[in-house]
């Protein structure tokens, strides 16, 4: 694929360009490129070299993303890019998110291309995951018109670090997000991502109340870093008073990678903590994740109590919603988006090959990839 103009830019006084997508307002003279890497400045234009090009596709469960109110037991077609807009020190994805390799990223595929693959393969959604779509986001709002036209729904995995105008078109376009909430300090979001606290908030609040993107969220829980009682009480205060008490609320461990690999993994006692401050707090479906716990993992009626949806990790092992969302015991409403009956995939993880790489040869269909 070629280079593509980017949206939000403008022109500054010096001459540069500065680019409008985050916060970070990269500003750029010919040739250079910004923090993320991927858009560049190409004469009188910024452009993104990424656009129709990923690191690679997967099929998951959409368990996985994590959303657990996003029509359970379906199957979801993930892909990313490469580079990021934040400089996460603990970052689980960083050979992707700090790559400059772009010329690397093996699968091409148009927007169409990606919506016609998750149907092929049984589909229901299709994920920006792996890396922040923030940073791709034309090629992101492109697919998700893509698969709306055929009946496919769209989910961003982001850390939510965008600005107002394209904040608005990404999260206008996409049916389902899960936002990193990575802490709920500024000095926290400074000194370990490089980003600021506040615009993540921001987005949280807009798709909220300002969108029918439906929104959950995700901490990762890092030793000594983000897990304190007083940090978490604060962060669930403010989820419940600004987005309310119905935003599923993942906490999920940490394992040492990146630049904290001194940093011990999350012992599950602090996840199940961190769960029972939030619930505390007014949360009603608060969730743990990268460890097996039963009752973590089980969605429980805000009614009467009863488990509704009961997961092993990332299959749904019982599902007694009724058709229309509620407690068959008492009726109680579970918030979500649920389909009339639970999704039929088995929760393996699939890698599939959109299109092969140039001058090499796809991959053979078998039990671990497909070609599509």
């Amino acid at each position: 694929m070629e280079r593509v103009a980017a949206r939000w830019w403008h022109a500054v006084d010096d001459g540069r360009l500065q680019c409008d997508l985050c916060p970070r307002e990269c500003k750029l003279r010919d040739g250079q490129r910004g923090f993320c890497f991927v858009r560049m400045r190409d004469g009188e234009q910024i452009v993104l070299d990424t656009y129709g090009r990923s690191s690679g596709f997967c099929i998951d469960p959409v368990e996985k993303k994590p959303l657990n109110h996003f029509y359970p037991g379906t199957s979801v077609l993930s892909f990313g890019t490469a580079g990021c807009n934040l400089g996460c020190k603990f970052c689980q994805n960083w050979d992707i998110s700090t790559s400059r390799e772009i010329d690397s990223l093996a699968d091409q595929a148009t927007p169409e291309a990606i919506a016609q693959a998750a149907l092929r393969t049984g589909c229901d959604s299709v994920a920006f995951t792996y890396n922040d779509p923030t940073i791709f986001a034309e090629y992101a709002i492109d697919i998700a018109a893509a698969c709306r036209e055929r009946g496919v729904k769209s989910v961003a995995v982001s850390a939510g670090y965008i600005s107002p105008q394209p904040r608005a078109e990404l999260y206008g376009a996409v049916d389902a997000a899960n936002i990193d909430l990575k802490g709920f300090s500024d000095d926290f979001y400074r000194r370990i991502t490089g980003a600021r606290l506040q615009t993540v908030l921001d987005t949280l609040s807009f798709i909220r109340h300002e969108t029918d993107c439906w929104l959950e969220i995700t901490t990762l829980l890092i030793p000594g870093h983000n897990d304190s009682d007083a940090e978490i009480e604060r962060m669930a205060n403010w989820i419940v008073n600004e987005l309310g008490p119905d935003v599923p609320h993942h906490f999920t461990a940490f394992h040492p990678d990146h630049r904290m690999r001194d940093v011990p993994r999350t012992p599950p006692a602090t996840l199940s903590r961190a769960r029972q401050i939030a619930i505390d707090a007014g949360e009603r479906f608060v969730y743990t994740g990268n460890v097996r716990d039963a009752r973590g993992g089980t969605t429980w009626c805000p009614g009467c109590g009863v488990g509704l949806i009961v997961r092993d990790w990332h299959r749904v092992r019982e599902y007694r919603l009724t058709a229309d969302g509620c407690c068959p015991d008492c009726g109680r409403a579970v918030p979500g988006r649920f389909a009339e009956r639970l999704g039929n995939f088995d929760g393996r993880r699939v890698p599939v090959r959109i299109t092969s790489r140039r001058g090499s040869h796809p991959l053979v269909a078998g039990s671990r990839n497909r070609v599509l």
